[in-house]
This record gives C-alpha cells, sequence and structure tokens, in this order.
C-alpha cells in the first residue's frame, strides 16, 4: 500500500537520485532497509510535462542491479514469449490494465499519456526498471515479467543501506 512521501523521504530520494524528485505523489514500495526504493509520480508533472511512467525506481542500487540484470538478454527472451505463450501475453496485458488503472485512480485526465504505461508493455518487453518497479509497486502477481525479473535480483538492501 502507498504512502504519502515524509520530507526525510523527499531528502532520501534526492539523495538516491542525485537530484531533487520531481513531484513525487507516494511512496509504492521501501527496501527491507526502510528507504524509499520506489514512487509514485502523476501523469502530468507540476510543470505541465505528461510523464507516464507512474512506478518510478529510485534506489542506486536496486536500479544497478536490474541494469545489470538487462545485459543478460532476458528482455528478448521475455520479448520472444510474448508472440508464443498467450497465458503469459494475457498477464502481460492484465499488467498493463494495472498500471493504467492505478494511475487513472489519482484522478488526473493526461490524453498524451493516455494507454500508455511503461516497460515496453503490453506488446513489448524494453525496460526491466519500469516492470520491477511495478511488481515491487503493486505486489507480486500483477506483472508477471517484472516479478520474473525481480526473483533474479540479488539482495540489494543487504550490504548497506538504499541512501
Amino acid at each position: 500500500m502507498s504512502e504519502k512521501p515524509t520530507e526525510q523521504d523527499l531528502e532520501v530520494i534526492a539523495r538516491q537520485l542525485g537530484r531533487t524528485p520531481r513531484d513525487v505523489h507516494a511512496i509504492a514500495y521501501r527496501c527491507p532497509c526502510g528507504n524509499p526504493a520506489v514512487v509514485e509520480t502523476p501523469p502530468r508533472l507540476s510543470d505541465g510535462t505528461p510523464f507516464p511512467t507512474f512506478y518510478y525506481a529510485t534506489c542506486p542500487k536496486l536500479t544497478g542491479a536490474i541494469s545489470t540484470l538487462e545485459t543478460t538478454g532476458m528482455m528478448a527472451e521475455m520479448e520472444s514469449r510474448l508472440s508464443t505463450d498467450p497465458e503469459v501475453a494475457g498477464a502481460y496485458r492484465a499488467a498493463h490494465d494495472d498500471y493504467l488503472a492505478a494511475r487513472a485512480a489519482l484522478g488526473v485526465d493526461v490524453p498524451e499519456v493516455e494507454g500508455i504505461t511503461a516497460g515496453g508493455m503490453p506488446t513489448r518487453v524494453k525496460c526491466l526498471h519500469s516492470l520491477v518497479a511495478h511488481s515491487l509497486g503493486a505486489g507480486p502477481g500483477v506483472n508477471p515479467f517484472g516479478d520474473e525479473a525481480l526473483a533474479a535480483l540479488p539482495k540489494w538492501w543487504e550490504s548497506d543501506p538504499c541512501a
């Protein structure tokens, strides 16, 4: 369940990103160390920019681990399964619908990003960062490819806190 960010959360996120965070609506997931790791961002930033990426990973240790995973060929393997496995394709489409519904729950209509989610959903796999952020924010069983990538990651939070 997401929660409103505190001032301390925003300070941690600024350190994680190396910049002031933009329009953080909520903390969607906290690392086991307690720091924010995934935030929810509204579909229109306060400066008017459309922003389709509702779930955004902020923890540099998490994003680094995902970047390493992206080099393994996992995305190409996942994408090939979209055309050969109707069950996984259906689950991925359902993940896309879940993402849209979660963003729409903010009540902000942004025609520029209507029907657009992140990570290539529902027809491609182009960003494990977005898919893992969705899995962490929405919980297990929602995004099949996000869940698979998450299961393949090391325990990024164990060596040091994520900030």
